[in-house]
C-alpha cells in the first residue's frame, strides 16, 4: 500500500508476527538505483521481519538488469510486479494497469524479469477493465504470467475502474484459480479468519491471502489468526509514533502517522474525531499532544473495526 507499508510499519507488524511475508509499498524501478538499502524507509529491512517482497512499478523502458542486480546484491527475498495499480500517474508511465493491458509490453517485461531474476517472482493483478470481453482478456494474461515463469499471482478481484468503490468479487476466485496451475493469492476486502471461515466456497481454491487496509487498522491481525492475545491499541499507536520518528524526517513522519491513523482510528468508538484531529495537526509534537489527550479520555475500544468505508 503506497504510503503505508514502509519500513516503520513493517517493523510494527514484525513485532506481533504471524504473517508469512510482507510487501513493500510500490517502488518505482528506477528508485532502486538511487536509494540506500540501509537507511531508506522504502527499502530498509530489519532482521525480525519475515520474507520481504519488493513490489515494483515497471515498464518496458526501465533498466531492469541494473535494478534487479541491485536487488539481488541487497539480498532481496522476492520480487512482485504491480500490474494492478490504476492511478493516473502510474498509467501515464505505461506501468501498473497500463502494462497489464499492453500484451506485447507485458510479455517483454515478464520475459526479461524472469531471465534476470532467479528468486521468487509474483505479479499482482486485477480483473482488467469491465467490458464485454473481460473474461477472455483476463484468461489470456493469466496464461501469459504462467508461460513466462511467474511463481504466483495475487488477485485483487475488482475491475480497474472500480478502485475501492464496491466490494471485491470473491465469488470469482474459484473460477480464476481453475484457470492456472499457479498459486493464487486472494486480496481485497479481507478482514480475518472469521470471514474466510464464513465463505469457504469462495476461498477454498486460493493458496494464501493478502491483507492491506485491515493490517493497517490492526497490525496484530496476523498474530491473532489462530490464537488470542491482549492488545492495547494506545500502546500500538505510541510504538508506531516511535518507529516513524526513527525512520523518517519530521515532515514525512507526520504525514505517515496521519495516514496510518486514518485506518487505525477504526479501533476506537469515537475514532472519526480522533482521525480528524490528527489530520489537522501541524507537527509531530502537536500530533503527539492531541493523541495523548484523546487517550486520556479512556476511549472505548471497538472489537471488530470496520475499515470498508475508509
Amino acid at each position: 500500500m503506497a504510503g503505508y507499508t514502509h519500513s516503520a510499519f513493517r517493523r510494527l507488524v514484525a513485532d506481533f508476527g504471524g504473517c508469512g511475508a510482507v510487501w513493500t509499498e510500490m517502488l518505482a524501478a528506477r528508485q532502486i538505483l538511487s536509494e540506500n538499502f540501509k537507511t531508506s524507509p522504502w527499502l530498509r529491512r530489519r532482521s525480525q521481519e519475515s520474507c520481504v517482497v519488493y513490489q515494483l512499478m515497471v515498464n518496458s523502458g526501465d533498466p531492469l538488469e541494473r535494478v534487479l542486480d541491485r536487488l539481488g546484491e541487497a539480498g532481496a527475498d522476492a520480487l512482485d510486479l504491480n500490474l494492478a495499480c490504476h492511478a493516473k500517474s502510474i498509467r501515464s508511465c505505461s506501468a501498473g494497469s497500463a502494462l497489464f493491458e499492453n500484451l506485447d509490453s507485458l510479455r517483454e517485461v515478464l520475459l526479461k524479469v524472469r531471465k534476470l531474476w532467479p528468486h521468487v517472482l509474483t505479479a499482482k493483478i486485477r480483473l482488467g477493465y469491465q467490458r464485454p470481453d473481460w473474461q477472455p482478456r483476463f484468461v489470456e494474461r493469466l496464461r501469459l504470467l504462467e508461460e513466462t515463469g511467474v511463481d504466483a499471482v495475487i488477485l485483487h478481484a475488482r475491475f480497474f475502474e472500480e478502485k475501492f468503490k464496491r466490494r471485491a468479487r470473491h465469488e470469482l476466485l474459484p473460477w480464476a484459480a481453475s484457470l492456472t496451475r499457479l498459486p493464487l493469492i486472494a486480496n481485497g476486502d479481507l478482514s480475518g479468519p472469521a470471514m474466510l471461515e464464513s465463505r469457504v466456497s469462495d476461498f477454498q481454491s486460493v493458496s494464501a491471502v493478502m491483507l492491506g487496509r485491515m493490517a493497517v487498522a490492526r497490525p496484530w491481525v496476523f498474530a491473532i489468526w489462530d490464537r488470542t492475545i491482549l492488545v492495547d491499541p494506545a500502546a500500538v499507536w505510541r510504538l508506531m509514533y516511535q518507529y516513524v520518528s526513527e525512520d523518517f524526517p519530521p515532515v514525512m513522519a507526520l504525514r505517515r502517522l496521519q495516514m496510518f491513523t486514518k485506518y487505525f482510528a477504526a479501533n476506537f468508538k469515537f475514532g472519526h474525531q480522533f482521525k480528524v484531529d490528527l489530520a489537522q495537526a501541524p507537527s509531530m509534537e502537536e500530533i503527539q499532544r492531541r493523541t495523548e489527550s484523546f487517550f486520556s479520555r479512556d476511549p472505548v475500544i471497538v472489537t471488530h473495526p470496520n475499515v470498508a468505508g475508509l
